[in-house]
């Protein structure tokens, strides 16, 4: 069986209605987790630690998404890289 990983991140956004990040080079990575759980916990943590600033967010990416092992090739391969 394949790990659904979850990366957990954000940070501040150069305006609260969209989600393009001020600076990118600023992005807190809260880290990979192994389960949609333990991330949504992690989530909800950084979510609840900063709530009072409108303009930081943060996210949950479906890394196990990006590649489906079941096929020949994942999309990151068919791009070519």
């Amino acid at each position: 069986m394949a790990q659904r990983l979850h990366l957990v991140f954000g940070g501040e956004l150069a305006d609260p209605s969209k989600n393009v990040f001020k600076d990118v080079s600023q992005i807190h990575i809260v880290g990979m987790f192994p389960d949609y759980q333990s991330a949504h916990a992690a989530w909800k943590a950084e979510a609840q630690r900063t709530v009072d600033d409108a303009h930081m967010r943060y996210f949950i990416a479906h890394i196990h998404r990006l590649r489906d092992e079941e096929q020949a090739a994942g999309p990151t391969e068919e791009l070519g890289a």
